[in-house]
């Protein structure tokens, strides 16, 4: 089972990244939720050219990435499953869900730490939204989100299985929560209750400060309703609300050689939680 996953892990996660690529695209053609602006034939090379350099620079850097680490800690006995003679079972569902509730968390730093957040911020510099939005982080964050991952797997010891799958799981859902899909008003609420839907996430997206930090889950709703950070729809509706922040709004920022070097331009602004609003240049604007 070692030797499989270590073998397999690449092509696997490819795999599911391609097929769920195909599907939700497909889907934003047949019921697109919004109409864009700027088409897929301007954002898309960027986007997914960003998702190339982060898969190459994580190879390089941490070869057997997160499945890797999880059996080194297996090997090595180390981290709280490991230490308690518990069920395989609960030891791959309670690892999921801690895993899942330490995106969370990590999520909501980098939205208040202002040097976390120049990073951050170019996942929101995307004007649009739809599934390539999904993907769009800066490599630096990428590679530190991997780094508090691979911390969180050896403290857990999770399970080699347990973080494949959430692996697979978390690209999935990322490309599905991003959709610019419409779904029936219905079948969106039920859903609300086991995951987090285009609807739920595009709030996060919106350019008011206060819909930016709320709704960080990625996976699971129910974090966000636990600890006070959910929000049900936007302010100026769906097809109404505008998408990004209030910073790096031309066109010509979408490309890939500005959006790596977003981090170091301009101010922080009033995005960070608890930053100041009552300066009239952090006030929304167009």
């Amino acid at each position: 089972m070692t030797t499989f996953l270590l073998t397999h892990e690449p092509m696997i996660r490819l795999g599911a990244f391609a097929g769920i690529f195909c599907v939700m695209a497909l889907w934003e053609v047949l019921a697109p939720r919004r109409q864009q602006a700027i088409g897929r034939w301007w954002r898309w090379p960027s986007n997914l050219g960003i998702v190339v350099l982060d898969s190459v620079l994580v190879r390089l850097i941490f070869p057997t990435a997160a499945v890797g680490v999880a059996l080194f800690a297996e090997a090595h006995g180390w981290g709280l499953f490991h230490a308690w003679p518990l069920p395989a079972w609960f030891a791959l569902v309670a690892s999921m869900l801690l895993l899942d509730l330490a995106i969370y968390l990590q999520h909501i730093m980098f939205h208040a730490v202002p040097l976390l957040w120049r990073l951050h911020r170019m996942h929101h510099t995307d004007i649009e939204f739809d599934l390539t939005t999904g993907a769009r982080f800066h490599p630096l964050e990428i590679l530190l989100s991997l780094v508090i991952k691979l911390a969180v797997i050896v403290a857990l010891g999770a399970p080699a299985v347990a973080v494949l799958v959430f692996e697979v799981v978390l690209n999935v859902t990322s490309m599905f929560n991003h959709g610019n899909v419409r779904l029936p008003r219905q079948l969106d609420r039920l859903l609300r209750c086991l995951l987090v839907t285009p609807d739920m996430h595009r709030v996060h997206h919106s350019w008011h400060p206060d819909e930016t930090n709320s709704n960080f889950g990625f996976n699971l709703p129910w974090w966000d309703r636990l600890f006070g950070t959910y929000r049900a729809q936007p302010r100026d509706g769906h097809t109404g609300m505008t998408i990004g922040i209030n910073q790096f709004r031309d066109p010509r920022e979408l490309r890939l050689d500005r959006m790596l070097w977003q981090p170091l331009r301009g101010p922080v602004d009033s995005y960070p939680i608890n930053a100041r609003r009552d300066d009239p240049a952090h006030r929304d604007r167009p």
